[in-house]
């Protein structure tokens, strides 16, 4: 995941509905986003696989939907790196140009490519080592915005106050409840990510443990990490002008920080850059092990099942995702401009991560009670997944830019251009499994099958039957 980007990008989205009460509307979120978490986490502990959403699916409702499923999972979490990129293209580019004029605030692309560079070295590494640089990333980013939002809290002096957690500061024209339900919204797209450690399952010790843990642990830590952080700038800047809260110039992280703080401005600065590096690295990790997957079952070309056979990373499927990123970064950046790549990429990954989301919490329920009454649990496996799926339809008709609520807006091109491409690749998808249906069913049967149980008894692996 990548909170000191979603704290400094995605979440101030909401304060233009939940104003300062926007502490509320992200947790909230988190309690949404938690009962999604904890059917990823009952799923992931039963069926510890590298498929992880796309078996969740097929075992849980049918095969042709697990395939499906990775077939539009294995797309998005390939475009979350390039969508990184350009972000970390586009924040170096305009903070430098902003110190040093004569640095061209265009030249945001050399950026990304070493980005895209560090990225791909620390893959082919494998799992060990892309997995540490992401928690030394992480813990970074982490301490420094913790740091700032204590200082903020102390800054604040007598303004802190428990009023931001009710209804009373939201925006103009969103009074009440309604302000803070479509802060909310906003806000939980800033969630998408917690269930990247269950692709990893199959290079995890004790993974029906652990990916138990991963997942609700990234869900909880997050979610409490962006209430404390908002709590803070919100007391800090002013609940009642909240509402003019946004990611750039002086109403921003970055702008508080330059404005109060000194030089703590180029740590909040490296933060953010250090978190879409951090960030581009884990979902490459999922693709690239999602992919890996489905290539092995042979619904996905062999090529991408291919691994090194020192670090047992999946490099093919790594030298894919490098391609598609840079192609991406600089198809859609150079056309569009940066940041409007960006927000089409953002709209394209939401729409499709939040419908797989809705699907995980009916496999959720579908599974457990295909196992028998003695298995189900009526909160965790039922109550949860219907919770979880009714807090997301909200984000997923925001995403895809479908006026249902007033605070939706329509999308306008090229970001309108999201909704077309889902359906390509989704039309696409059903093409593919129309034809694996009819030749190789076998092969679609097999996304539901949990290769850690082809383990020996003696606890081994088979060699060369998953990346390390």
């Amino acid at each position: 995941m990548a909170p000191a980007a979603a704290v400094a990008a995605s979440i101030p989205s909401g304060a233009a509905f939940a104003g300062g009460s926007l502490p509320l509307a992200v947790l909230i979120a988190l309690v949404a986003c938690l009962f999604t978490a904890s059917c990823v986490a009952e799923l992931a502990r039963e069926l510890p696989a590298a498929g992880s959403v796309a078996t969740y699916a097929a075992r849980g409702l049918h095969p042709a939907v697990g395939f499906l499923v990775g077939w539009a999972y294995v797309f998005v979490e390939m475009l979350v790196p390039p969508l990184l990129l350009l972000q970390l293209g586009f924040t170096a580019a305009g903070t430098l140009h902003a110190e040093w004029s004569a640095y061209p605030a265009d030249l945001w692309w050399p950026w990304s490519l070493a980005g895209a560079g560090v990225i791909a070295v620390a893959g082919c590494l494998g799992v060990r080592a892309s997995a540490r640089l992401g928690v030394v990333l992480g813990v970074f980013e982490v301490l420094v915005l913790v740091v700032f939002a204590v200082l903020l809290i102390g800054r604040a002096g007598g303004a802190n106050t428990l009023s931001v957690f009710g209804t009373a500061h939201t925006a103009d024209g969103y009074s009440g409840a309604a302000g803070v339900f479509a802060g909310s919204v906003y806000t939980v797209l800033a969630f998408a990510g917690f269930e990247a450690a269950a692709p990893l399952a199959e290079e995890t010790r004790d993974p029906r443990r652990t990916m138990h843990r991963a997942v609700l642990g990234a869900a909880l830590g997050i979610g409490l990490f962006y209430v404390l952080t908002t709590y803070a700038m919100t007391v800090y800047f002013g609940p009642d002008r909240f509402a003019e809260f946004g990611a750039s110039g002086a109403a921003s992280w970055e702008g508080v920080a330059r404005a109060s703080f000194g030089l703590f401005w180029v740590l909040v600065f490296l933060a953010v850059v250090n978190s879409t590096i951090a960030n581009a690295n884990a979902c490459a990790n999922v693709s690239t092990r999602t992919a890996f997957a489905l290539a092995r079952i042979r619904v996905l070309p062999g090529l991408l099942a291919t691994l090194h056979p020192r670090h047992r990373s999946p490099v093919a499927g790594i030298a894919v995702q490098t391609a598609v990123a840079v192609a991406a970064v600089l198809g859609l950046g150079l056309a569009y401009g940066p940041v409007t790549a960006f927000l089409l990429l953002a709209t394209v990954i939401v729409t499709v991560v939040v419908g797989v989301y809705i699907i995980v919490n009916l496999s959720c329920a579908g599974y457990f009670l295909r196992s028998g009454r003695a298995a189900v649990k009526p909160v965790r496996h039922l109550l949860f997944p219907v919770l979880g799926s009714a807090a997301f339809v909200p984000a997923l008709l925001t995403a895809a830019g479908l006026p249902v609520f007033d605070f939706v807006t329509e999308l306008t091109a090229p970001v309108s251009y999201a909704g077309p491409v889902v359906g390509a690749w989704m039309a696409m998808g059903a093409v593919v499994l129309l034809v694996l249906v009819r030749r190789h069913p076998e092969r679609i049967a097999e996304t539901a099958r949990v290769h850690l149980d082809a383990y020996d008894p003696g606890g081994g692996r088979r060699s060369g039957t998953v990346p390390r």
